[in-house]
This record gives C-alpha cells, structure tokens and sequence, in this order.
C-alpha cells in the first residue's frame, strides 16, 4: 500500500509543472470581435461587456474552421484571447478564432 501511495505522490509531482505551464499565466478573454485594426481588438463578451485587447508584433493567431484564407481576425468572428495585463490594460500574446458562419454541409 505504502508503494501505491509513493507512485500516485511521484506522479502527481512529475506531471504539475506540466500542466502549469501548459495552461499559462495569463487572462482569458472569449466573446466576438466588434472592431479590430492593427493595434487593437474589442471583443463583446457573452455577458455584453465590451472588452479592449492591445495587439503587438508578439501577438501570435490560430485559426480554426476558418472558410477564408489565413489572415488575421475579422469583425464578427469568435475568440479566445490569451492576454497579459499591464499598466495600460490587456495585451494580447495568443488569438484563437474561427469563422462566425457555420459551416453548411452538403
């Protein structure tokens, strides 16, 4: 029993730092773009709040679904933004979006 109980301890301090890291250690921010340019992104959350996001050269995307080719995020597509705050507010380091539209089947 005593061996169970060391495995189950060895495992668990093995995989946290994993899963730390994996998650990060910023802010999340979900909703739909309601305005966007090269500096900046305002996402409207689902409980209506209007949220201003900083957009950098750092600032990485990742597409999902998407029917256009690769570009950045465009006005009414969801997100999920992966933001560091700072002493001016949010600033993006990871955009994750998809087309609005769903997709039709034939």
């Amino acid at each position: 029993m005593t061996f169970l109980r060391l495995l189950i301890v060895a495992l668990v301090l093995i995989c946290t730092p994993a899963w730390v890291a994996a998650h990060g250690s910023g802010q999340h921010v979900l909703g739909v773009v309601t305005a966007i340019d090269a500096t900046h992104m305002e996402i409207k959350t689902p409980k209506g709040q209007s949220v201003s996001v900083r957009l950098t050269d750092k600032t990485t995307y990742k597409v999902k679904n998407l029917r256009r080719p690769k570009s950045p995020p465009q006005v009414g597509d969801r997100v999920v933004v992966e933001a560091e705050k700072d002493a001016n507010g949010l600033v993006a380091t990871e955009v994750h979006y998809s087309d609005s539209k769903p997709k039709t089947t034939p």
